[in-house]
Protein backbone atom coordinates (compact mmCIF):
# COMPACT_ATOMS: atom_id res chain seq x y z
CA UNK A 1 0.00 0.00 0.00
CA UNK A 2 1.28 3.50 -1.10
CA UNK A 3 1.98 5.79 2.04
CA UNK A 4 -0.09 9.03 1.97
CA UNK A 5 1.56 11.84 3.80
CA UNK A 6 -0.44 14.04 6.37
CA UNK A 7 -0.30 17.71 4.89
CA UNK A 8 1.47 20.14 7.09
CA UNK A 9 2.11 23.62 7.39
CA UNK A 10 4.04 25.32 4.56
CA UNK A 11 7.81 25.00 3.83
CA UNK A 12 9.81 27.69 4.46
CA UNK A 13 10.13 27.95 0.55
CA UNK A 14 6.75 27.80 -0.19
CA UNK A 15 6.36 30.80 2.80
CA UNK A 16 9.25 33.07 1.62
CA UNK A 17 6.98 32.22 -1.93
CA UNK A 18 4.07 33.50 -0.63
CA UNK A 19 5.14 37.09 0.57
CA UNK A 20 7.37 37.34 -2.71
CA UNK A 21 3.38 37.48 -4.51
CA UNK A 22 2.06 39.58 -1.47
CA UNK A 23 4.67 41.75 -2.21
CA UNK A 24 4.15 41.59 -6.05
CA UNK A 25 0.33 42.06 -5.59
CA UNK A 26 1.12 45.27 -3.29
CA UNK A 27 3.30 46.99 -5.58
CA UNK A 28 0.93 46.58 -8.39
CA UNK A 29 -1.73 48.16 -6.24
CA UNK A 30 -3.87 50.70 -8.17
CA UNK A 31 -2.96 48.87 -11.63
CA UNK A 32 -5.69 46.77 -12.59
CA UNK A 33 -3.71 45.30 -16.19
CA UNK A 34 -1.01 44.13 -13.60
CA UNK A 35 -3.25 42.66 -11.01
CA UNK A 36 -4.81 41.12 -13.84
CA UNK A 37 -1.76 39.86 -15.09
CA UNK A 38 -0.51 38.13 -11.95
CA UNK A 39 -3.70 36.91 -11.29
CA UNK A 40 -3.41 35.34 -14.71
CA UNK A 41 -0.08 33.95 -14.07
CA UNK A 42 -1.40 32.15 -10.31
CA UNK A 43 -4.26 30.89 -12.57
CA UNK A 44 -2.10 29.41 -15.07
CA UNK A 45 0.89 28.02 -12.77
CA UNK A 46 -2.14 26.30 -10.66
CA UNK A 47 -3.41 24.27 -13.62
CA UNK A 48 0.25 23.54 -14.44
CA UNK A 49 1.28 22.15 -11.23
CA UNK A 50 -2.38 20.46 -10.95
CA UNK A 51 -1.97 18.81 -14.17
CA UNK A 52 1.53 18.34 -14.75
CA UNK A 53 2.96 17.85 -10.96
CA UNK A 54 0.17 17.00 -8.66
CA UNK A 55 -1.21 14.56 -10.72
CA UNK A 56 1.80 12.21 -11.49
CA UNK A 57 2.12 11.30 -8.29
CA UNK A 58 -1.44 10.77 -6.93
CA UNK A 59 -1.97 6.87 -5.30
CA UNK A 60 -2.05 4.22 -7.95
CA UNK A 61 -4.60 1.99 -5.34
CA UNK A 62 -8.13 2.96 -4.01
CA UNK A 63 -7.18 2.50 -0.12
CA UNK A 64 -4.13 5.11 -0.51
CA UNK A 65 -6.51 7.04 -2.96
CA UNK A 66 -9.15 7.47 -0.20
CA UNK A 67 -6.67 8.47 2.10
CA UNK A 68 -5.80 11.39 0.84
CA UNK A 69 -9.29 12.36 -0.04
CA UNK A 70 -9.81 11.84 3.67
CA UNK A 71 -6.68 13.67 4.61
CA UNK A 72 -7.44 16.31 1.88
CA UNK A 73 -11.30 17.15 2.99
CA UNK A 74 -9.80 17.57 6.56
CA UNK A 75 -7.50 19.55 5.93
CA UNK A 76 -8.93 22.69 4.23
CA UNK A 77 -10.23 20.53 1.01
CA UNK A 78 -9.43 21.01 -2.76
CA UNK A 79 -7.43 23.94 -3.74
CA UNK A 80 -9.16 25.91 -5.88
CA UNK A 81 -9.00 29.23 -7.66
CA UNK A 82 -12.32 31.15 -8.09
CA UNK A 83 -13.12 32.80 -11.50
CA UNK A 84 -15.35 35.95 -11.20
CA UNK A 85 -17.68 36.10 -13.69
CA UNK A 86 -18.19 38.91 -15.91
CA UNK A 87 -20.99 39.21 -15.01
CA UNK A 88 -20.79 40.32 -11.50
CA UNK A 89 -18.21 43.48 -12.78
CA UNK A 90 -20.93 44.74 -15.18
CA UNK A 91 -23.49 44.18 -11.75
CA UNK A 92 -20.68 46.25 -9.91
CA UNK A 93 -20.55 48.78 -12.69
CA UNK A 94 -23.89 49.29 -12.22
CA UNK A 95 -24.38 49.80 -9.22
CA UNK A 96 -21.17 52.46 -9.38
CA UNK A 97 -22.57 56.32 -10.43
CA UNK A 98 -20.63 57.35 -13.58
CA UNK A 99 -17.31 59.61 -11.97
CA UNK A 100 -17.87 61.60 -15.67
Amino acid sequence: MEDVKTPSAPSEQLTELALRIRTAAQQAAGDVVELLALLRLLEELHRDICDNQFQAVLPTNRQALYKLLREIERNGGWPYIPRKKLEAFLAAMDETPDEC
